[in-house]
């Protein structure tokens, strides 16, 4: 009986084409979009999540400045309340920590020949690269002897290579910063741009010491990033150096820090949260195109019942129970949102791989974001079939055989 309800909703199907292919519009539009959006939702994430981690693996950062608001205080990383002290008390103290890299960076105008390129020049030490997940495509980083010596060598990003000197590699010659020569000693690989849009590889990485007293000429630092050996430890790790810090700063009572520490674990947690609620809304506007598929279902079935109102009275007359003509229509309509489903799918994921190959939105397609639209459509299709099949179950044989 079930094969035979499901040739009969084909044919039917069949014999109005435009019509049947007018409703199932409404599905495939939905099941396609609510795909697309959430491709996109889930690419924005992956996005933002990977460019937090690119920052370094569970990792704080320490600022000059403190994270008030009120009152008047300068910008956080402006002040000059760190110093390279601290960033070794931090390492020397605090338990459960892998490196401690402190940093400077000013933006400076990098020559080489006829050719002038402006970026951030960093002062770095060693373990810089290690926190921030850096690797060397050519030649060597920092090293502890550069530090140790104030030597005037510099490691530059992709970027700044390829605007200096094109194609060429440029390890082992040299550059001007601020009117100063300094070695090429290695290239980093590229990193891309960050979740803010910012371009990791526009740096040039030089010895701290070199940095501050021979480029900056300073004993402050900017920032120290800090990289902890376990996820479960960064709370604690960041009570201990909040503690340290203010130890060694004198700030007792209810005195403000004049520093700030984030964890960059909270942030990707943040972001994580308000990309899962963007991606939620994108499908639920998409969902709104399925609702509208229904009420498409719905209004075509009542159609369909008007004018198989003779057909259903034969049907009746011959034997036909309740059920079976509740079946006869539900299938039908079922049939229309497992159609539209599976071209939906089709443009959906089309849509999506369309979106991520000519647009500037990379997209991530899953499993779930496909079963479920789908299941929805099906559902939909039953759903809104309900009504339009109980009507005609219900019609009187007698008056469904007079009906013109």
């Amino acid at each position: 009986m079930l094969k035979e309800s499901i040739a009969i909703a084909l044919r039917a199907l069949l014999a109005n084409k435009l019509r049947s292919i007018l409703t199932m519009l409404g599905i495939i539009i939905g099941v396609g979009a609510v795909i697309s959006m959430v491709s996109i939702g889930m690419g924005v994430r992956d996005k933002v999540q990977n460019s937090i981690a690119s920052l370094g693996s569970n990792m704080l950062i320490v600022s000059p400045g403190a994270a008030s608001s009120q009152g008047v205080r300068s910008a956080s990383g402006s002040s000059i309340t760190l110093s390279l002290e601290d960033a070794e008390y931090i390492k020397k103290m605090v338990q459960g920590i892998d490196y401690v890299a402190p940093a400077v960076s000013k933006q400076y105008q990098v020559i080489a020949g006829n050719q002038n390129w402006t970026t951030t020049v960093y002062g770095i030490t060693p373990e810089y690269m290690a926190i921030k997940s850096l690797t060397v495509g050519s030649g060597s980083f920092v090293s502890q002897q550069d530090i140790n010596s104030r030597n005037r060598v510099a490691v530059l990003g992709a970027t700044v290579a390829e605007n200096l000197f094109g194609e060429l590699n440029p390890t082992g010659q040299n550059i001007r910063i601020n009117n100063t020569p300094y070695q090429i000693i290695g290239i980093l690989d590229s990193k891309g741009q960050s979740t803010m849009g910012q371009d990791q590889d526009d740096i040039v990485l030089v010895p701290l010491t070199t940095a501050q007293e021979r480029l900056l000429g300073i004993t402050y630092l900017n920032s120290i990033s800090i990289q902890v050996t376990k996820l479960e430890g960064m709370d604690q790790a960041q009570e201990q150096i909040t503690s340290l810090l203010r130890q060694r700063h004198k700030i007792s009572g209810t005195k403000e820090d004049d520093f700030t520490v984030r964890n960059l674990t909270s942030i990707m947690a943040m972001m994580t949260e308000t990309t899962g609620t963007i991606t939620l809304f994108l499908g639920c506007i998409g969902a709104i195109s399925l609702l509208v598929g229904g009420i498409g279902i719905m209004n075509i079935m009542m159609v369909s019942v008007t004018e198989r109102t003779r057909e259903i009275g034969i049907r009746k007359a011959l034997g036909a129970t309740y059920r079976d003509i509740m079946l006869q229509f539900l299938i039908e309509s079922v049939v229309i949102g497992v159609l539209g489903g599976i071209f939906g799918i089709a443009l959906g994921v089309s849509a999506a791989f369309a979106i991520s190959t000519f647009g500037s939105l990379k997209t991530v397609l899953s499993a779930i974001s496909i079963l479920v639209p789908f299941g929805v459509s099906v559902a939909v299709g039953l759903f809104f079939g309900i009504y339009p099949a109980r009507k005609a179950a219900l019609l009187d044989p007698i008056e469904a055989l007079r009906y013109e």
